[in-house]
């Protein structure tokens, strides 16, 4: 196996013998000089196949200790579940925990009204939930609140292998570049496209046409009790939300379902908030 490009000391990207590019955790493979043939194989410990690249930057700026229990996760859910999961979800999963920790050390609480519905219609991904804040416990020695299980238990659940986006790579980016022009018109704002809370914002973005061409957009009213409240908090994000997504929906002659717009108006609040913040910081 050849490592071919460094994550952090223990985890790596590298090349099959196939040639085929993958994500590996072993203890120490992304320490030696890069290139370099890893002839003891016996030093992987998990290995994640069709990783989008896009997401290799973004796992660099998780910390390494989440990242690793992350993939503990993901290894005990598959034996759970007995079904293949969308191996990017080591990304969406590591990056919720890294924000769920930073929420719970501010003593920021998230509520989950649709709790009962996780557990009564999908108790292994409840049970998952449930084992993710003990490992979190185990190998961070950090208790995450009780509503973290569903959460948690959602990533699962929509983690399904989605049919592979059709849309060309230059279809997406003139999507991107529509959304982002709209926010920085309505506010003001110029976005930095290497900043971090970009490229999270453009990962929710790619998942969203995912759902939208496969039509398995997120339609369960499961976040019909908290868009009241957002759209009254934040109504100038809500509108410029649907601004875009009305010009997404012409464009791809598609209809987009309260929730995924709604879900899409987190990620651009999340995007202006971080960037109106930095714009704050630049100019004290």
């Amino acid at each position: 196996m050849q490592v071919i490009k460094k994550i952090n000391n223990n985890v790596a990207i590298c090349l099959d013998q196939n040639h085929d590019e993958l994500v590996a955790f072993g203890r120490g493979i992304g320490f030696p000089k890069i290139p370099y043939e890893l002839t003891d194989l016996s030093k992987i410990r998990m290995t994640f196949y069709r990783i989008d690249t896009y997401n290799f930057k973004l796992m660099k700026e998780i910390p390494e200790n989440i990242l690793d229990v992350s993939a503990e996760i993901i290894q005990k859910a598959q034996a759970v579940l007995k079904h293949d999961l969308n191996q990017n979800i080591l990304f969406s999963l590591a990056d919720h925990i890294n924000f769920a920790i930073g929420r719970s050390k501010n003593n920021i609480k998230v509520n989950y009204p649709f709790s009962y519905d996780i557990r009564s219609f999908y108790p292994k991904e409840y049970q998952i939930g449930e084992l993710a804040l003990k490992l979190i416990k185990n190998k961070l020695d950090i208790q995450l609140p009780l509503e973290e299980k569903i959460a948690i238990a959602m990533h699962f659940i929509n983690s399904q292998v989605v049919t592979t986006l059709q849309l060309s790579e230059s279809s997406f980016n003139s999507i991107a570049e529509l959304a982002i022009k709209e926010v920085e018109k309505q506010f003001d704002l110029k976005i930095d496209c290497n900043d971090f809370i970009y490229n999270r914002f453009v990962t929710h973005l790619r998942y969203y046409l995912k759902r939208l061409e496969s039509n398995e957009q997120i339609n369960d009213g499961s976040s019909k009790l908290i868009r009241t409240s957002f759209k009254q908090n934040y109504p100038k994000v809500c509108q410029c939300t649907v601004d875009i997504v009305n010009q997404i929906d012409k464009q791809l002659n598609t209809v987009s379902t309260d929730d995924e717009v709604f879900y899409l108006m987190i990620y651009v609040q999340r995007m202006i908030s971080q960037t109106s913040q930095n714009k704050g910081e630049k100019n004290e």
